[in-house]
């Protein structure tokens, strides 16, 4: 059994949530990241709450350097979108499938991965467990990049491990900043 699989266990046995992130594949053509989430609310409301992707998400991963500026349209052909000076505006990924406190899969490039050669898929899994929900999220990104696109598997997964950490603290704390470190 994984070192992984049993500290997950270990840590739902003792009632403690958790997240797990990891690059599941990766190769010169593309990479797939998964993270796992253990949020203490609802479906319905880690769904709500994934929604107000300003709220949440870290500016400094915007191009407008302010999160404020996101929106998210939670229908087919919605928008995942960030608004900018000047009537400006970027498309971040477009909702190919929702399904409301279960389900968001969006298609595209986030940040640098927009203007290569590639193309992303985003699914965003809500299940209930027994502190909460189960949020799964599983990006898998193909395309093309001189230096291989495994370059960018861990910084993805990395950037994409703090935002969801983001919105957990941002359900369970009202905030998303991290936890402060114990004395």
């Amino acid at each position: 059994m994984s070192h992984r699989i049993v500290c997950t266990a270990v840590l739902f046995l003792l009632g403690t949530t958790f997240a797990y992130a990891e690059v599941v594949d990766s190769s010169s053509l593309g990479f797939t990241v998964k993270a796992a989430f253990n949020i203490q609310a609802a479906p319905d409301e880690v769904y709500r709450k994934l929604l107000e992707i300003g709220q949440w998400w870290d500016s400094t991963h915007t191009f407008s350097h302010d999160a404020h500026n996101l929106s998210i349209e939670a229908r087919p052909a919605g928008c995942f979108c960030e608004k900018l000076p000047n009537g400006g505006g970027v498309r971040h990924m477009e909702v190919v499938n929702v399904a409301p406190g279960r389900t968001l899969r969006m298609s595209g490039g986030l940040g640098p991965l927009q203007g290569m050669a590639s193309a992303g898929s985003m699914t965003i899994g809500l299940s209930p467990a027994p502190a909460g929900t189960e949020l799964e999220l599983t990006y898998a990104v193909a395309g093309y990049l001189p230096a291989g696109m495994n370059t960018l598997a861990t910084p993805v997964d990395s950037v994409l491990t703090d935002q969801f950490n983001r919105l957990k603290n941002f359900i369970e704390r009202g905030d998303p900043a991290k936890a402060p470190k114990p004395k």
